[in-house]
């Protein structure tokens, strides 16, 4: 595995945002299928559900849940076209990974928990590169040894 993106750089590809540009020449330049866990599956899919929510009680906030829906339908048709692939990992070793990450770097540069653990999720997967659009997660990946090409 080359590269393994966090919740942000999903967004980018399936919902038009400032970094949208930026993610979809990402995705070109791949040569495998972009690789995702349960974990990140989930956070992705429970993001665009509240952002959905966030616009039902403030419509200057979030996306409609017709957006919503179509970023999900839209991710769903990239896995069963073998665009997105689900990838196992161990668990077990991403959350030890975690707390090592979190015991060494979260005083020092405040990382929240979902972060850390898709990074440990990468470093276990033997990723080389890490996929984000998330300033501080992007310090932390560097941090940990793998390349941000997204970066800047």
């Amino acid at each position: 595995m080359i590269a393994y993106p966090d919740t942000s750089f999903l967004c980018a590809l399936y919902r038009t945002q400032d970094n949208s540009e930026r993610a979809l020449a990402y995705r070109e330049t791949m040569t495998e299928p972009l690789h995702v866990t349960r974990l990140l599956l989930w956070e992705f899919r429970q993001a665009v559900r509240f952002q959905a929510f966030r616009h039902r009680k403030d419509a200057a906030v979030g996306y409609p849940l017709h957006e919503a829906e179509k970023m999900l339908s839209d991710m769903g048709d990239d896995m069963r076209s073998g665009l997105v692939a689900m990838q196992d990992c161990d668990i077990p070793g991403v959350l030890v990974t975690g707390e090592r990450i979190s015991k060494s770097r979260t005083v020092g540069g405040g990382h929240r928990s979902f972060d850390i653990l898709h990074i440990a999720t990468a470093l276990v997967l033997d990723a080389r590169e890490f996929l984000s659009f998330d300033a501080n997660q992007i310090r932390l990946a560097s941090a940990e040894g793998l390349a941000t090409p997204l970066n800047g």
